[in-house]
């Protein structure tokens, strides 16, 4: 499994984490943060993992680089 895709499964993966923490925590009283905003920020990161993996992917079979 090569970076690229490494990085779009862990992307989706905290991405569906993050998700269901928003939907599902809302009640849940937590001392620090609360587990709504802790599924906000990793649906970000999700996000941001699967736009690498998505920029890998173009990025190695760019036909003019040559890979």
């Amino acid at each position: 499994m090569n970076q690229a895709s490494k990085n779009l499964l862990e992307g989706v993966v905290t991405f569906a984490i993050g998700l269901a923490l928003r939907l599902f925590t809302d009640g849940v009283e937590t001392p620090v943060v609360t587990l709504t905003k802790v599924g906000v920020v990793m649906m970000c990161i999700g996000g941001v993992l699967v736009a690498m993996g998505l920029f890998q992917t173009v990025r190695k079979s760019d036909p003019v680089k040559g890979d």
